[in-house]
């Protein structure tokens, strides 16, 4: 036996070694490839499957879009109670506020006015620059109560409106006739409608029919009839006034419709709220009432001999009486003589003067053609001297506003025990001069009295019928004789009991 013959190799089986596959199970030939089929197949199934999920998932897309429509607005709905609460409160939010910036458009088209400016709900007062293609004589300033509103006539102004100034301007307004205009009348007296020291529960009529956004913050649109329950209620639901009301009961924009008037917006600027000063025909800036100090009593238990002593005054007057009474005059106070003479001119009859004498007999009258008096309508010359011989009449009652305030400045040179009560309203100026402005309130009618430092007598105010104050600036000093006119007018007879 030959010992290493089991470990020598022949070369042959050293290579079918190393290149000879290891041992595969058996049926190994058969099954070769079916490892990659099986994967592939579970891939195509996946893929399948997913594809099923996806047209289903599209046709559900498809079907949803389809059917699919955006929320319409809210519909209209009665007031909640928190709605209705802050409805009632709006008007006493207004009132509380005192001020706001307002912007009215009222009509459309070349009829439509345009107004900016302020609303005072607590004074009240309105102050605004009228404007727009349709403004036509209203065009210019314009200052308003409830009850009287005076106007500042500017044909030239700018169709377009701007804010007017807070100081306003001091000549040329007159009262304004509310029947000449288109209405605007009417949209004064909703503006003032918006304001009360009370709140007012809304008609059960009243509805929430959306909600919007002014600036920054959002507003609910409340509809409901006019705040005034004496005005009668629109034709129909959808003409009643409609309200942007925010959270805490402030208004920011009103529509509605006027009759003559058409369509009419109302828009306010809460942070727009500078102090407004009337014009002196509606009294003048506001003050503070009070008792007189020792000094300003001293002053005006002096006047009457300080007028006395100056003898007159030359004068000028500016009465608004009625909306078709716009009086300017000048003349002479004689308290020495104790008669006043003044020519007078209205500015809705430019052509005509009125010459008017008062004395202790009473009123008397003349009438004469413009240009036997120099100045104009808006600024009259003193009367002539001598008067007029004829066409006097007489008038002993001193029944208008005119003749009481002629009546007044006479009767200011009478002693103190005969004047009443008196306040200081405010301090102010006239003419360059500081003043107090006195009120009298015994008199028949309120009457102030313009004392400068000095004791001189300014001003004379006298409150009229219509809610105005006719004014008589003085300039005391030596004035002309004033002699008697025409026939003398006739005292009243009296009566057996006043005998």
């Amino acid at each position: 036996m030959n010992p290493v013959q089991p470990s020598v190799e022949t070369s042959a089986a050293r290579t079918e070694r190393t290149v000879a596959p290891p041992d595969r199970p058996p049926h190994d030939d058969a099954s070769t490839g079916s490892i990659p089929r099986l994967v592939a197949g579970r891939r195509r199934t996946t893929l399948l499957a997913l594809a099923a999920v996806a047209v289903l998932s599209a046709t559900a897309l498809v079907v949803g879009l389809v059917s699919w429509a955006p929320d319409g607005p809210e519909p209209p709905r009665a007031l909640t109670g928190e709605e209705r609460e802050r409805l009632a409160a709006m008007r006493v939010t207004n009132y509380r506020d005192l001020r706001a910036g307002v912007r009215v458009t009222a009509g459309t088209g070349p009829a439509r006015t345009e107004l900016v400016g302020w609303v005072d709900w607590s004074r009240p007062l309105v102050y605004l620059d009228v404007g727009g293609p349709g403004a036509g004589a209203e065009r210019g300033l314009l200052q308003a109560t409830p009850s009287v509103a005076v106007l500042r006539p500017d044909p030239s102004a700018v169709p377009t409106p701007a804010p007017p100034p807070l100081v306003p301007p001091a000549d040329r307004w007159r009262l304004h006739d509310p029947g000449a205009g288109r209405g605007l009348a009417a949209v004064l007296d909703l503006l003032f409608r918006l304001g009360a020291d009370r709140p007012e529960p809304p008609a059960e009529a009243a509805r929430w029919v959306g909600r919007a956004t002014v600036g920054a913050e959002p507003v609910d649109i409340l509809q409901a009839p006019p705040p005034d329950p004496g005005a009668p209620p629109p034709a129909g639901t959808a003409d009643q006034p409609r309200y942007w009301l925010d959270r805490d009961a402030r208004l920011h924009r009103l529509e509605t419709g006027l009759p003559g008037l058409g369509p009419v917006t109302v828009q306010l600027t809460r942070t727009d709220r500078p102090t407004l000063r009337p014009v002196d025909a509606l009294g003048g800036r506001p003050g503070q009432p009070r008792a007189l100090t020792v000094a300003e009593r001293g002053r005006l238990d002096r006047l009457p001999a300080r007028l006395r002593a100056a003898g007159g005054a030359a004068v000028t007057l500016s009465a608004p009486l009625a909306a078709a009474t716009n009086l300017r005059g000048a003349g002479w106070v004689s308290w020495t003589g104790r008669a006043a003479y003044v020519t007078v001119a209205d500015l809705g009859v430019p052509e005509r003067r009125t010459l008017l004498r008062v004395d202790a007999a009473g009123v008397a009258r003349a009438e004469v053609p413009a240009a036997t008096v120099p100045g104009s309508v808006q600024a009259p010359g003193r009367p002539p001297l001598p008067p007029p011989a004829r066409g006097w009449r007489a008038d002993p009652t001193r029944a208008d506003d005119l003749g009481l305030l002629l009546d007044a400045a006479l009767r200011a040179a009478r002693p103190p025990d005969q004047r009443g009560a008196a306040l200081r309203v405010r301090g102010d100026s006239l003419a360059g001069e500081t003043v107090d402005v006195v009120e009298l309130r015994a008199s028949r009618t309120p009457l102030r009295y313009w004392i400068d430092r000095s004791g001189v007598l300014r001003r004379l105010e006298l409150r009229t019928r219509l809610g105005t104050w006719a004014q008589l600036d003085l300039a005391p000093g030596a004035v002309p004789r004033l002699p008697p006119v025409g026939p003398a007018p006739q005292r009243p007879k009296a009566s057996a009991a006043g005998r």
